[in-house]
């Protein structure tokens, strides 16, 4: 049972086609059907059903899909466990980020100072939803994910790195500008503009409407929250935002904002990892420099009210 075979599996099990599992290893098709064909032959069963659409799953395949992860995990930590015995100015490092603001913002001057420390490391960046993400790191395809919180994953350990409390945001020129709450059913009735489904936030506000009785009239759902303060900005909806973030644009009177009734959500963020993983000394310092970073930027914020 080789490793590549075992991505080959992996890779496979997640795209639900041989061509697309072909795609994500880079391989050919070809190649990607013999090591599955070896490694039927040598655990003795089959791992796929082939239908004209798609592949199946055996039973077989279901039992080793866990199994094959946590080998590769392991696999991975061990390479990275010895690349670093090369030097402290070696390393790899896989961050995801949930955040397109934190990814433009802050991110840019923490990999500098990890490059300064780690010249020959090797970085890689990727973005995604936070439940993405997590999925990532269960994957074993990064190693540290910037992610909302909570994360509800038994292999899955985070750290709270900043704390917004959650307001709705409108155009200055709305008729309801002068108010300082609105109701849920108020809320509700707005031509509302979300953060895309997937995101911790996202599913909090799903579930304070629903619980609620309500069916808020959600117009757009969009993966940036620059996006949808743009789209606040040109008075084409309400949205939701960081009240902390958000309040040199208010006092600038770029947007106008209510508390909810009935709506406390602190927007949490943190830094996600995987439990029992290798936690590098190149992790360990971006981990570091993050924590800085956020506590910087709460200073900043304070500063601007």
């Amino acid at each position: 049972m080789e490793i590549r075979q075992l991505k080959a599996f992996l890779a496979i099990a997640e795209a639900k086609t041989f061509t697309a599992g072909a795609k994500a290893t880079n391989v050919t098709q070809a190649a990607i059907s013999m090591q599955i064909r070896q490694l039927e032959e040598e655990v003795g069963l089959p791992l796929f059903t082939r239908t004209p659409r798609r592949i199946l799953m055996t039973e077989a395949g279901e039992h080793l899909l866990e199994r094959a992860r946590t080998i590769l995990r392991e696999h991975d930590a061990a390479l990275a466990e010895l690349a670093e015995l090369g030097g402290t100015e070696h390393g790899r490092l896989r961050i995801g980020s949930s955040s397109s603001t934190f990814s433009a913002n802050q991110l840019p001057a923490i990999l500098i100072d990890i490059f300064k420390k780690y010249p020959n490391a090797e970085i890689t960046v990727s973005a995604g939803t936070s439940q993405r993400l997590v999925d990532m790191l269960t994957h074993g395809e990064i190693d540290i994910a910037f992610v909302s919180l909570p994360v509800e994953n038994g292999l899955i350990i985070t750290e709270k790195v900043f704390s917004d409390e959650l307001v709705a945001i409108a155009h200055p020129s709305h008729p309801l500008a002068k108010k300082r709450t609105i109701t849920p059913a108020a809320l509700a009735e707005q031509s509302l503009i979300l953060g895309e489904r997937g995101g911790n936030t996202r599913r909090m506000i799903d579930d304070f409407f629903d619980k609620a009785g309500l069916e808020p009239n959600v117009i757009m759902e969009l993966s940036r929250q620059e996006a949808v303060n743009e789209m606040v900005e040109n008075n084409l909806g309400v949205g939701t935002a960081g009240a902390k973030t958000i309040a040199n644009e208010i006092r600038e009177g770029h947007f106008v904002a209510w508390t909810i009734e009935g709506l406390k959500i602190n927007w949490e963020v943190g830094l996600a990892r995987l439990v029992g993983g290798y936690y590098s000394p190149i992790a360990r310092d971006f981990v570091e420099l993050c924590k800085a970073s956020f506590t910087q930027h709460e200073k900043a914020l304070r500063a601007r009210r």
